[in-house]
């Protein structure tokens, strides 16, 4: 019989009016990769911070045995020392520090209170080629991609002689090619006998590299698959997530398509701070009234910077072109005039741009139009209760009140949060920039429900995602992008993800 090297039994966490993990029990086999899925509010995060130790022993119920004998981590340090060691999803590096100096702070190489640097940075150079870096170990850690961060932060786990590596969303902000390389390496620590759990939304890359599947659900362990031995697939997966069969990913719509809303003319856009270096270089698009209108591009072809120069000028400097809504030319020079002009734009990151976490749901809610609910220049306390109130049912947000705050949500949660918001504002157009990232497949649904909804209203989408399947499913026209430039468009019915790579890996020749 296979060792177990972790076992959790009866894990009952709760927060104020909120019960995370109820009786929540996992195994994980010594030398497995072992994945932890479920939708966003499903316990997942939970469970690992009480076997890290940020839950510390005595804020919840059960029992954690590790390699046979019981633990009580009381600080990560305790959970560390063990060889148990959490890469969250949003990463703890200090970008001002070296990579040496990020990979051994808090556990320094040093004699008679000296670090020896010259033992720190041979160490951190095998590191660095353990996981695939050719990075000077000098350099800062905050001017290498997130990609490369997140190896440094493997390499960092490596460090403290990790025996079980946990990974909460690791491929959340990576592109393909890094997604790749990151499975590829935990699947090379398997072979030297690493046992790892890893956290993820994508079924893709969970197939590829899970030995076993635990799926839990509004806080419960639902069950436990083999992925070999069960023949587990995409489809059995989510059912145990959500509950239900999702026969269809994207639900079904009948497009009703109008007149033309939006439209941008020979679109160039300079670096911020590279005057000579053009991010955008002559791009003209339309979007039509009841349409969704896709962009895809390789990390890099220029989409978010598009997006956020149209959204106020709110990224470059330089910018030309002109901008029509309704056939009339309208000049967003910034945020303000492109909210009043019915334009809103959802970040690719909500938790930096998009929310204030620390502030509660209703007050997110209406932050963008609060002129909607003020009176003299103070906003009516009431109705900004009633409007969050009636966002929070018609969107589903899961959580027992408005009052509540942004940051104890789930992904899937704030990011109805951010919809509401903007959808508070009145848009006609409003652009959505990775509007599913880092959400479970359920979640998604509901999410693509909402985008059918405003379209359905004779709102104009736009919506740019590096998912290839979810531009398919969800567009109706497609936008292709290389290097700044549109190299082509492609119609829903002539749309496949052969047909969007070829023009995405175009080059200005």
């Amino acid at each position: 019989m296979t060792d177990i090297i972790l076992e959790m039994r009866g894990i009952t966490k709760t927060f104020p009016g909120v019960k995370a993990l109820e009786n929540v029990n996992l195994q994980v086999k010594e030398g497995e990769i072992h994945a932890l899925m479920g939708e966003n509010g499903a316990g997942k995060s939970t469970l690992m911070k009480v076997l890290s130790g940020v839950y510390p022993h005595g804020s919840y119920e059960g029992d954690i045995l590790f390699k046979g004998q019981p633990c009580e981590f009381r600080s990560i340090r305790d959970s560390e020392q063990l060889g148990i060691v959490i890469i969250h999803q949003e990463l703890a590096l200090i970008p001002q520090l070296s990579i040496a100096e990020n990979i051994f702070l808090g556990n320094e190489q040093a004699s008679r209170g000296i670090i020896d640097w010259n033992e720190t940075i041979l160490r951190t150079r095998e590191l660095l080629r353990t996981v695939g870096l050719s990075e000077s170990p000098n350099t800062e850690a905050g001017t290498i991609g997130v990609g490369k961060q997140q190896l440094v932060e493997i390499a960092k786990a490596l460090s403290k002689e990790v025996k079980l590596l946990i990974l909460d969303e690791p491929t959340a902000a990576l592109n393909e090619e890094d997604s790749e390389n990151l499975l590829n390496l935990m699947l090379a620590f398997k072979a030297n006998g690493i046992t790892s759990i890893i956290i993820s939304h994508k079924l893709n890359e969970i197939m590829k590299v899970a030995d076993s599947i635990t799926i839990l659900r509004d806080g419960k362990t639902i069950e436990t698959l083999d992925v070999k031995e069960d023949s587990i697939t995409e489809d059995r997966i989510i059912k145990g997530m959500v509950g239900r069969d999702l026969t269809h990913r994207y639900p079904e719509r009948e497009p009703n398509i109008g007149d033309v809303l939006f439209e941008a003319k020979n679109w160039t856009v300079y670096h911020p701070a590279q005057a000579d270096r053009k991010v955008i270089d002559d791009v003209s698009f339309d979007i039509k009234r009841g349409e969704i209108v896709g962009i895809a591009g390789l990390m890099g072809a220029g989409r978010t910077e598009l997006a956020m120069s149209i959204f106020g000028q709110s990224y470059g400097k330089k910018i030309s072109g002109r901008l029509f809504k309704d056939g009339r030319e309208t000049k967003l020079t910034d945020i303000s005039k492109a909210i009043d002009a019915g334009v809103a734009y959802v970040t690719e990151d909500r938790k930096e741009y998009g929310l204030i976490l620390m502030d509660d749901i209703k007050r997110n809610t209406t932050l963008a139009n609060l002129r909607s609910i003020s009176k003299w220049f103070v906003v009516d306390d009431n109705q900004e209760v009633v409007e969050a109130e009636g966002f929070r049912k018609k969107l589903n947000i899961k959580t027992p009140s408005v009052h509540q705050k942004t940051g104890n949500l789930s992904g899937g949660n704030q990011q109805k949060v951010v919809l509401s918001k903007w959808i508070f504002t009145g848009p006609d157009l409003l652009i959505l920039d990775e509007p599913t990232r880092g959400i479970d497949v359920g979640a998604k649904y509901e999410i693509y429900t909402i985008i059918n909804q405003l379209a359905a209203q004779g709102k104009g989408i736009l919506m740019i995602s590096s998912e290839l399947p979810e531009l398919l499913g969800m567009c109706d026209r497609i936008y292709v992008m290389s290097e700044g430039r549109f190299t082509g468009q492609v119609p829903r019915a002539g749309a496949s993800q052969e047909v969007l790579m070829k023009y995405m890996t175009k080059s200005r020749g």
